[in-house]
């Protein structure tokens, strides 16, 4: 029996408990979904390091997966842009059944695998992509069949699965075993599976992030502000790391277009967007070591 469909032997007579035991017990399984994270770090820096490579070769992403930890899947997809700058049309999210299922999930989809394999097709995957897929079984068919097309296709993948074997893990790439006890209410993944799913893939995104430059002590450099809190937080950042004023970021900002990068590096001393881009360009789009470079370009002056 999968792990993920077991009894947990802590859940009896979890329905006839009061409440404030039945949600302990609920609170300690979302901490062991947690712990389980640990043993798998090793594989979760060997994704996010393929993941940053197809970035910075001009590759793709795509975030697969059915049910709720097709749900896990797309809710770090869609978070990219707006936390890394990341453009959308660089990340596809496959989710089974679509937009439809968002508000009606049904579970037919997850079975279907001739939609799976169109929905690859479709996202034109290629040599250079990178997939990453989640099935909390990991033998969801439409999971499976959309990794097969994937990797026909050229594209590199990474499985996240609760259940160890399983067909995910065996052919993925980069296999990535989450090994959370038997949920409290047997079978809902989107309970303790769910959780470790969700830490995972922002742990592993985040890392991809810092791999590619976009964080700076803790910052998100490469946001896209969009918003009035966003606009706030990127004049903070500015401020912060360049040490000067908030009328100086403030300008610097409005003159980079918006780009925090850009802009600490004006307000740093760069002569103009143009010298700052080229240093960003240099160093791969690293803003600790574009300033050093800055750094050394200004004394020697």
């Amino acid at each position: 029996m999968l792990e993920t469909e077991s009894l947990n032997e802590d859940a009896s007579g979890i329905d006839a408990c009061p409440p404030d035991t039945a949600l302990g017990l609920l609170h300690h399984g979302q901490v062991a979904a947690a712990l389980s994270i640990e043993s798998s770090l090793r594989q979760i820096a060997a994704a996010a390091a393929l993941c940053a490579e197809s970035i910075n070769n001009g590759g793709n992403l795509a975030y697969i997966g059915a049910g709720s930890s097709g749900l896990m899947a797309l809710a770090d997809g869609l978070e990219l842009q707006g936390t890394f700058g990341i453009p959308q049309s660089r990340i596809h999210i496959l989710f089974a059944g679509g937009q439809a299922c968002l508000s009606d999930m049904k579970g037919g989809p997850e079975d279907d695998e001739g939609l799976a394999r169109s929905d690859v097709k479709a996202a034109n995957l290629k040599d250079g992509d990178c997939a990453i897929l989640v099935s909390a079984s990991g033998r969801t068919p439409y999971t499976l069949a959309a990794m097969r097309e994937a990797q026909s296709s050229g594209a590199k993948c990474v499985g996240l699965a609760n259940n160890l074997p399983s067909p995910l893990l065996n052919e993925s790439d980069i296999p990535i075993h989450l090994p959370t006890p038997p949920e409290l209410i047997a079978g809902s993944t989107r309970m303790g599976a769910g959780t470790a799913q969700k830490i995972a893939l922002n742990m592993l995104s985040t890392m991809m992030g810092i791999h590619l430059g976009h964080i700076h002590d803790g910052m998100m450099v490469n946001l896209k502000a969009d918003n009035e809190k966003l606009v706030d937080r990127a004049q903070r950042m500015v401020m912060v790391i360049s040490k000067c004023s908030q009328d100086l970021a403030g300008r610097s900002l409005k003159q980079a277009n918006g780009s925090v990068k850009v802009a600490v590096l004006l307000a740093a001393g760069a002569e103009n967007v143009n010298q700052a881009q080229q240093l960003l360009t240099a160093n791969r789009g690293k803003l600790r070591t574009a300033l050093s470079g800055l750094a050394v370009s200004t004394s020697s002056d």
